[in-house]
């Protein structure tokens, strides 16, 4: 598996066994795409990464106001993650300070 794909399946949780679905689309996501170009830094970060279909990845490969769709799409994603991970943190904290 490569680099990006763990980056991407580790943020969501997801197992390698999991069906991923195309952000844009909901189809099966066969891509982790690089929203910005891949480069020599190998910007393998989260932020970059989007699940996509086929259909969806060669659009964003061909089409700059697409891949800038998805790029608003993946970050309000991320964000909504990050959020839930916060409040999750939130909630574990409040549970250990009543059980003290």
């Amino acid at each position: 598996m490569q680099n990006h794909t763990k980056v991407y399946m580790n943020f969501f949780g997801h197992d390698i066994s999991d069906t991923i679905l195309c952000e844009m689309c909901a189809a099966v996501a066969v891509d982790i795409h690089h929203i910005e170009k891949r480069n020599k830094t190998k910007n393998d970060y989260i932020e970059n990464l989007i699940a996509l279909c086929r259909d969806c990845h060669i659009n964003a490969e061909s089409d700059k106001s697409f891949n800038s769709y998805c790029r608003i799409q993946h970050l309000e994603l991320v964000c909504h993650q990050v959020y839930a991970l916060i409040d999750l943190n939130r909630k574990l904290n409040n549970y250990e300070n009543k059980r003290y």
